[in-house]
């Protein structure tokens, strides 16, 4: 069958690199993809939020299969848009609707929804900018630090973790009066910090029944240490050392079921990916944020270690029959290393012309943000330009063989982490 995927970045590299290796696939295209893409399916010039431009491709192409990679158009309703074209009745769509993206469209949403069906998470409240008095009155009873999440898509940057009552008072005004990120921050939830160890956990549904892929730890930070500014993602590692079966068993009862029940019992078919950003305090899970999709960095870690055929996998969530699927892992540990441009995650200059990727063999390298000159140099095109990805049999085998090769690649102002991993190979000692 013919396939499209939504995106253009390391998720959906990623995803057309694991899907180009199924006998299911004949023709593979992403729109927009970048120049990774373009080296295992063709890309099109069609933007991920052009929706008609995308119903279009789809008939043109004879498309069978349509994957989702990004959040802001499941967010923005690209499958109801889809699904009420006529003449694409019998398209699969792996992603879920408008309703079931409000678990990421909306953090008000999606913490209502863990109250309302008992899934763990931090104590919060929300805030307008109608009722901003009472938000900066409610921050001064407040423990420190004190966690404000812009309601809506922030593109991973509307999370801000105040160690003052000063910064915080200051950010909620920024956000609901000073517009800081935009109508993303019409509403600030404010909650409780959590201390523990960070992890994500990854779920494939299909309305009701689901698959847990491999977990997964990201950095965010752009410092090495988890110092500076949040990154949209400067590495991964999976499997995660400190997330055991027996946590990872919480995990599915306490919070994947509810999930999947809540979302049933709220009449939503979700069917797609359901990111679980997840704190562990003291060996119990908590909910962080739900995203309605795959995570980057953190899918470059973990589709090599899916050893089933993905296709099978995406067709199985489409038509509700997950439950009859083999699911096989691998037992090798994946580190990715994300290379950035000089400057991000602010200013930063794009065209840098990239070299001595023939350099980088034994591992995989998913194109985050390229795209090719014309010359025909693949040039950065991004703040997150490559994530280098390699498997190993151990942690400390796998983060060696990412970081040469995140050393040996080379452009005008790179800049990687060198500890990706590293507090996982000590956690382990």
């Amino acid at each position: 069958m013919n396939i499209l995927i939504l995106g253009s970045g390391g998720r959906e590299h990623a995803f057309a690199w694991k899907i180009a290796q199924s006998p299911h696939c004949d023709e593979l295209y992403v729109a927009p993809g970048n120049a990774g893409t373009a080296q295992v399916a063709t890309n099109l010039p069609i933007g991920f939020n052009d929706f008609e431009g995308i119903a279009k491709a789809i008939v043109d192409l004879k498309i069978k299969l349509v994957v989702v990679g990004p959040e802001e158009p499941l967010v923005n309703g690209v499958v109801d848009y889809l699904k009420a074209q006529p003449e694409l009745a019998r398209v699969k769509i792996v992603g879920p609707d408008r309703l079931g993206a409000q678990l990421e469209g909306s953090k008000d949403f999606s913490k209502n929804f863990m109250a309302k069906y008992g899934i763990p998470t931090a104590a919060s409240r929300t805030f307008t900018s109608e009722t901003l008095e009472e938000g900066l009155a409610y921050l001064t009873s407040h423990s420190l630090p004190i966690v404000l999440k812009a309601d809506g898509l922030a593109a991973g940057k509307g999370v801000i973790i105040a160690e003052t009552l000063e910064v915080a008072k200051a950010a909620m005004t920024d956000m609901l009066v000073g517009a800081k990120f935009g109508t993303a921050g019409n509403k600030v939830v404010v909650e409780q910090f959590l201390r523990g160890i960070e992890l994500s956990v990854f779920v494939l549904s299909d309305g009701v029944n689901y698959k847990i892929l491999p977990e997964a730890k990201d950095y965010k930070r752009i410092g090495e240490h988890d110092t500076g500014p949040n990154t949209g993602g400067m590495g991964a590692v999976s499997p995660v050392s400190f997330a055991d079966e027996n946590f990872l068993r919480k995990v599915e009862q306490k919070i994947v079921k509810p999930t999947l029940a809540g979302l049933q019992a709220e009449g939503i078919t979700y069917v797609g990916f359901i990111f679980i950003g997840l704190m562990n305090v003291k060996g119990e899970p908590y909910v962080i944020e739900y995203n309605a999709r795959m995570g980057d960095p953190e899918t470059e870690v973990v589709l090599p270690r899916i050893q089933s055929d993905l296709v099978t996998l995406l067709l199985a969530a489409a038509d509700q029959k997950l439950a009859d699927s083999d699911f096989v892992i691998s037992p090798q540990t994946a580190v990715t290393t994300v290379i950035v441009s000089g400057g991000y995650p602010d200013a930063y200059e794009k065209g840098k012309v990239i070299t001595e990727l023939e350099k980088t063999e034994d591992i995989t390298v998913f194109h985050a943000g390229t795209t090719t000159n014309e010359k025909g140099e693949i040039v950065t095109n991004g703040g997150r330009v490559l994530a280098l990805t390699a498997l190993a049999n151990s942690l400390e085998g796998a983060v060696n063989k990412s970081q040469k090769a995140a050393t040996a690649v080379q452009f005008e102002g790179k800049y990687y982490r060198k500890d990706i991993g590293l507090d996982l190979i000590r956690y382990t000692d």
